[in-house]
């Protein structure tokens, strides 16, 4: 069958590009009834959804040498990934470890298009894999809910809509202890869910807020986050390309479409014509099970979330009419058109190097990070000061800073002078738990070891004869 590119070009030119297809011409929102899918797609999307559901919610109980596991506490500017602790002062690694994630994204979009937000993002899998199938289990499909919306209120409707939206608070309420456990640690949640609210306003307030937010999101706005809020279905239209896979409508095999009767076949089947007619019957199951109602046979669209309902839909009727399945299937422009794929392009290629050589200085800065930071400075306003035992002076304040839960003294020691002596004010340095401490200390260098009037200085700090870090000063001497 050759291409109907007339069919494309008007496309192009179609009133669907104009519009969001939930918001009508009058501004007024669409509710969006989506059939309930099934289908080989739906079963695995379920799979991978409770596996990172499951993920979701065991995360935050989980602790390694008794420090959570994964934490991301953002009024104090500290994470916990892993089991590794990173303070503000690893803000670099944050930084680098955000631009290798958006960058994974805008590889992974160029290459497979808008799979992620179907099957990964935590905004489907709750709408889909949890909300939506409650208000299928107590409604109904799609029809049923209809009728009941429009019905008018009995017993039956109220218990129906009391009991849907008593579950959803309920699983709002969950999600925002769940979403405060991941920032503040589950035992601070516990501690705001059975400690006095007076003693825990701060986080009783934080944690009702977070819950109303929630049950807006998946009661109220539901796929409008998707096509409206979320920035990644506009991203998608400059990061895909004709190689990009998507899940697209093979409108070389599918059009024209049409209705297909018993009637229609048995008339042409008579005549001995072959039917002037494609593969899609117009049935629009397609469009029914689309959470975010749009028309897939009209192209790529920002609203597509690539959930793969319709393939499903789509492969259903087709086995009934005993037609090739894969009418709507993950596919490129290309694909389609020319047969051929092409996913390892140019822009492709650039952005893998770019994403292969963030993740190696992330590797490096991680692999060469030390558990403690050392800074020290010479006192300010202060000169050397030369000694009767033979020794020049500089007096200079220290900082640790402590990436661990671990307290314990620490000595100094000067690397690259021999004979360098070092006196630490006061009891003597150690490290504080998540902490900075700090002191005064003096460096000490014989006469005869000074290259000027300025020496570099290399200095380990270490914990029973360990070195935990390094780091350098400069110090300074007479005038020779």
């Amino acid at each position: 069958m050759s291409v109907d590119f007339e069919f494309i070009e008007g496309l192009e030119e179609n009133e669907f590009r104009d519009h969001v297809a939930t918001v009508d011409k009058h501004g007024k929102r669409i509710w969006i009834y989506p059939k309930k899918p099934q289908g080989p797609f739906y079963q695995y999307r379920k799979y991978v959804s409770y596996f990172l559901l499951a993920v979701l919610f065991a995360l935050p109980f989980i602790k390694y040498n008794g420090r959570p596991f994964v934490q991301f506490n953002i009024p104090q500017g500290e994470f916990t990934i892993f089991g590794i602790f990173f303070s503000p002062q690893d803000f670099y690694l944050f930084v680098i470890a955000m631009l290798i994630g958006l960058l994974f994204i805008v590889l992974f979009t160029v290459i497979y298009g808008r799979l992620f937000c179907g099957w990964v993002c935590p905004q489907t899998i709750f709408m889909e894999m949890v909300f939506r199938r409650i208000e299928y289990w107590i409604e109904g499909d799609a029809n049923a809910q209809r009728k009941l919306n429009a019905s008018p209120w009995t017993t039956d409707k109220i218990i129906k809509k009391v009991s849907k939206q008593a579950i959803f608070i309920l699983i709002a309420l969950i999600i925002s202890h769940l979403f405060l456990s991941y920032i503040i640690g589950v035992d601070e949640v516990f501690k705001i869910i059975t400690d006095p609210i007076s003693e825990h306003w701060k986080g009783f307030i934080a944690m009702v807020i977070f819950s109303f937010l929630f049950y807006g999101v998946f009661a109220l706005m539901r796929e409008q986050v998707c096509t409206t809020i979320c920035p990644y279905g506009r991203l998608q239209g400059v990061m895909l390309d004709e190689n990009s896979l998507a899940v697209s409508y093979d409108f070389v095999r599918g059009e024209p479409r049409g209705k297909l009767t018993r009637k229609k076949i048995q008339d042409a089947e008579a005549s001995g014509v072959t039917l002037n007619q494609g593969d899609c019957i117009d049935c629009k199951l397609c469009v029914q099970v689309c959470p975010t109602g749009i028309d897939i046979r009209n192209g790529t669209q920002l609203e597509c979330v690539n959930c793969t309902a319709c393939i499903d839909a789509c492969d259903e009727v087709m086995m009934k009419i005993d037609k090739p399945t894969q009418l709507i299937r993950i596919d490129s422009y290309n694909g389609i058109v020319h047969k051929k794929q092409s996913l390892f392009n140019t822009r492709v290629i650039a952005y893998s190097v770019v994403l292969a050589i963030l993740i190696g200085l992330e590797s490096f800065l991680m692999l060469s990070r030390s558990d403690v930071d050392t800074l020290i400075l010479r006192t300010p306003g202060m000169t050397y000061q030369d000694n009767k035992d033979g020794y020049i002076s500089n007096l200079y304040n220290y900082k640790l800073n402590n990436k661990t839960d671990d307290e314990y003294p620490v000595t100094f020691k000067v690397t690259n002078i021999d004979g360098a002596l070092i006196e630490v004010v006061g009891e003597g340095a150690k490290t504080l738990k998540k902490q900075t401490s700090e002191g005064v200390l003096f460096i000490k260098i014989p006469k005869d070891k000074l290259k000027g009037q300025k020496t570099d200085l290399e200095i380990s700090v270490l914990h029973d004869g360990q070195i935990v870090d390094e780091t350098s000063s400069t110090f300074f001497g007479p005038i020779k």
